[in-house]
């Protein structure tokens, strides 16, 4: 059955230019960087885009940082990021920027007999073990909300981001706060003056650096935990409510349910900490990136197009991995913010009615 989808000229100027990219019988080659975050999710998305449109879409899980970077520098059509930036910022920019996914950041320890969701975590346990304040994992503050484990008397090595990252964004923000000692020295960002520890480039380098040294702990986007359970085991963490919540896609769904992003401009919304009984603490959004005013509006309307696919078609690869795909409600309202910002020219003041 067809469904009729009523969308003002801009977005209808945008779907003619692709629409003539594929009368001239050329595929849409479309290029995105940036978080690792979400890299594998958006991994299955472009495979399964590709085989419904034949559309490519070449995707550099760089982080968010150098995604940002690329962007601002028109060398790709979307960058992604796990921060979004504040609505002056985009303005100064003229980009626009909506969230596509949501997810979850774990802590992940390398422990000798340590199974996963068994070791539990509270806010400032991790906030002093990034600070250096706790040593040993047998360290008391760590005893006592794992009453039922048996902890090593063993060195704990701290392994971190290098690289700009929105998953150390939504770690930092997190333990800045839960922590203020941490917001006080440290802070949160993409990047910050870790007190100690090891670096490792991209989820990916973080879990090989914990899953070689014993002892170790790290965080990582929860699908990279999941998919190195044979060297590493993720933690549980207490929510805001004093639940310790295991990681899944029910408690970040859990956290998504409190947010309002129709109060807040541009999507600038953070979900670390949010309330709810069954809410995961450390719940993070990546958010795509365009500009308002692209230069060519033919790989414009291919990146839309793809993007509309992956949020109106891409549940099923996210809640395989254990992401929270976005509800229907809240794609409508990204819709409408893509009618509202994109400024293509020439522009025409009429609406037309696409059969889809």
């Amino acid at each position: 059955m067809k469904t009729q989808i009523t969308l003002p000229i801009v977005l209808t100027a945008l779907l003619i230019a692709a629409q003539g990219l594929a009368t001239q019988g050329v595929a849409a080659e479309i290029k995105g960087a940036g978080s690792t975050f979400v890299a594998p999710v958006m991994a299955k998305w472009t495979d399964a885009y590709k085989a419904k449109t034949g559309n490519s879409v070449s995707y550099q899980a760089v982080g968010s940082s150098i995604g940002l970077s690329l962007i601002k520098k028109d060398a790709v059509d979307f960058g992604t990021s796990d921060m979004p930036l504040d609505p002056k910022e985009l303005d100064r920019l003229g980009l626009m920027q909506f969230p596509i996914v949501i997810g979850g950041v774990v802590p992940v320890v390398n422990i000798d007999g340590i199974k996963p969701g068994q070791i539990r975590f509270t806010g400032q346990v991790l906030a002093d073990i990034y600070l250096g304040k706790l040593k040993s994992w047998n360290d008391p503050a760590i005893a006592a909300i794992n009453p039922d484990i048996s902890l090593p008397k063993a060195p704990i090595t701290v392994v971190h981001r290098i690289d700009g990252s929105g998953t150390t964004f939504n770690w930092s923000n997190y333990l800045a706060k839960v922590s203020p000692q941490w917001q006080r020295s440290v802070g949160e960002g993409t990047s910050v003056e870790w007190p100690l520890g090891l670096g490792g480039r991209g989820n990916d380098g973080v879990a090989s650096l914990v899953g070689l040294i014993p002892g170790a702990i790290g965080y990582l986007e929860y699908t990279y935990a999941l998919q190195r359970l044979d060297r590493i085991s993720f933690g549980i963490v207490q929510n805001s409510a004093g639940h310790f919540v295991v990681p899944d896609g029910a408690s970040f769904q859990a956290a998504a349910a409190s947010a309002d992003w129709k109060a807040e401009k541009d999507f600038h919304l953070v979900l670390t900490n949010a309330p709810g009984e069954d809410a995961y603490p450390i719940t993070a959004t990546t958010f795509a990136l365009m500009p308002k005013t692209p230069k060519s509006s033919e790989r414009s309307a291919a990146a839309i197009d793809f993007m509309r696919w992956l949020l109106e078609n891409g549940r099923s690869q996210a809640e395989t991995l254990n992401y929270v795909p976005l509800p229907p409600a809240l794609i409508g309202q990204i819709e409408r913010y893509w009618q509202q910002s994109i400024d293509t020219t020439p522009a025409i003041s009429a609406s037309a009615t696409v059969k889809r």
